[in-house]
């Protein structure tokens, strides 16, 4: 079977289920898209979600670092916090709901 990127899907036996509640308008549209790309819905649905899952986390999971690119994100980790006088200010200041009470 080819994804929605014409890459094939592993043969894997699925094993776990996914449940979800959605309108009937969203299961019309799933179905309407499912027919018009000749998948089962949940085919188009699991092809469709993973080839989200594939866009949204690849910068979230790893990035790579040349030596010294890598010391100097090490260093910035290290290093005191620089002075943020207007964030210190805002946390100084009683808020909307604490000048309430007063």
């Amino acid at each position: 079977m080819l994804g929605e990127r014409g890459h094939r899907m592993p043969t894997t036996a699925r094993t776990e289920k996914l449940d979800l509640r959605l309108t009937p308008k969203a299961k019309r549209a799933l179905q309407s898209a499912a027919t018009a790309a000749k998948r089962s819905v949940s085919e188009f649905v699991l092809e469709s979600a993973l080839a989200r899952a594939e866009e949204t986390l690849p910068d979230r999971q790893r990035f790579g670092l040349d030596a010294d690119r890598w010391a100097a994100f090490l260093k910035a980790l290290d290093a005191p916090p620089r002075p943020l006088p207007r964030l210190k200010k805002l946390l100084q200041t009683p808020s909307v709901f604490e000048r309430r009470r007063r």
